[in-house]
């Protein structure tokens, strides 16, 4: 069976049922075709269907904010439709913003990062779709970093935010259709949903099988291998330790400034972790706000992604921090570290001394839980 995205398929099997409706699109430049053909732009070249307006996530419809900053809504020079923005004032569409629409498209590709706002933003268009009896579609995509590993932490509802909002695991190896399934039957949305699946698609899979060209989803995951490091390093620049962003390659770096770089390789070299090496290194990065500091640790080499354990391997690498050279891992913002784990304990048990297994051991209970209720909203096998 060939390879297909849910925009091929929809553009192949049911665009004539969008004939007469009036779309709006949530979508980016990540929003396309397996040959790169522009959900909005496929659409809008159909006669029988009208685009009534475009809606961008974090990072605004072109991709071209950096994280965290204002988004501001505009009209499309291309197509002289409105472009909505769902990270501006309001992270949910306006009923202003909605007005003449009745069905919803939500074409946008995930990482499978928890702490990702994408999914964020489908799930919070998907409240305002369902609050005005409004249709929404998924498109669906694939999970870059495959749709067979689970790892925790399982999000502990009294740390839902933007940056998480469902008890989930923090990777939990879903496509954003069947999140959106999740969403919507177990967490009570309640929109009248529709996923449209892909073809070929197998949970097995990780990006370089599917054989489809990576679209930068945001300026800072540039490579399909970021989407894997970017679920470790990520979640340790809040505890101290720098993950280069701000150079060439983000999420692939961990350390800190006047640290031991070989100490701190040959440490975690020794566990053997798997489908993971560690590379002595220096780096400086040129934008953001730790510009022109030098930091020394470890860069990620991946050797095998598909038995890389990212979530795992961060706590290994704060741990092993921790132990390495005192004051290197620390906290600035608690309520900002735990909210990226979706949990206070990883905070409380690396400073109470805790080792990696110990900590990692600790959410087995609740991903235990996770799993059978992920599995009801499994599209594929």
């Amino acid at each position: 069976m060939p390879f297909l995205l849910g925009d091929d398929v929809l553009l192949r099997e049911y665009v004539r049922e969008l004939a007469g409706r009036r779309i709006g699109i949530i979508t980016n430049q990540s929003g396309v075709t397996s040959d790169k053909v522009s959900i909005v732009d496929a659409l809008v070249a159909e006669p029988t269907v009208r685009v009534h307006a475009l809606f961008g996530p974090e990072h605004g419809l072109r991709g071209d904010h950096s994280a965290g900053a204002y988004v501001p809504s505009y009209r499309d020079e291309r197509t002289g439709l409105p472009v909505y923005s769902l990270y501006g004032p309001t992270l949910h569409p306006s009923p202003e913003m909605l007005a003449g629409i009745d069905l919803l498209l939500f074409d946008i590709q995930d990482v499978g990062a928890r702490m990702y706002t994408f999914v964020s933003t489908m799930a919070y268009a998907m409240q305002s779709a369902a609050a005005h009896d409004i249709e929404f579609w998924v498109l669906d995509r694939p999970n870059p970093v495959g749709g067979e590993i689970v790892e925790g932490p399982v999000l502990e509802p009294r740390f839902s935010s933007f940056i998480g909002l469902y008890p989930i695991a923090l990777r939990h190896g879903m496509t954003v259709g069947e999140l959106a399934q999740l969403f919507n039957e177990h967490f009570g949305i309640g929109a009248k949903l529709r996923v449209i699946r892909m073809q070929g698609w197998r949970r097995s899979m990780i990006w370089p099988q599917t054989h489809l060209q990576w679209v930068k989803t945001s300026p800072n995951i540039p490579t399909w291998l970021t989407c894997f490091v970017y679920l470790c390093t990520g979640l340790v620049d809040d505890l101290g330790l720098n993950n280069g962003v701000g150079t060439m390659t983000p999420f692939f770096y961990a350390g800190a400034e006047r640290f031991d770089a070989d100490q701190f390789a040959q440490r975690l070299n020794f566990l053997a972790l798997p489908g993971i090496a560690f590379e002595a290194a220096h780096w400086t990065p040129s934008a953001g706000y730790n510009v022109g500091k030098t930091f020394a640790g470890v860069r990620l080499n991946v050797t095998d992604p598909a038995r890389f354990l990212p979530v795992h391997t961060a706590v290994e690498l704060l741990a092993a921090a921790r132990d390495l050279q005192s004051g290197v891992v620390r906290v600035r913002n608690e309520r900002a570290v735990d909210i990226d784990w979706g949990t206070d304990a990883v905070r409380a048990q690396l400073f109470a001394g805790k080792t990696a297994v110990e900590i990692t051991d600790s959410w087995r209970r609740s991903v235990d839980a996770f799993l059978p209720l992920r599995q009801k909203y499994v599209l594929y096998s």
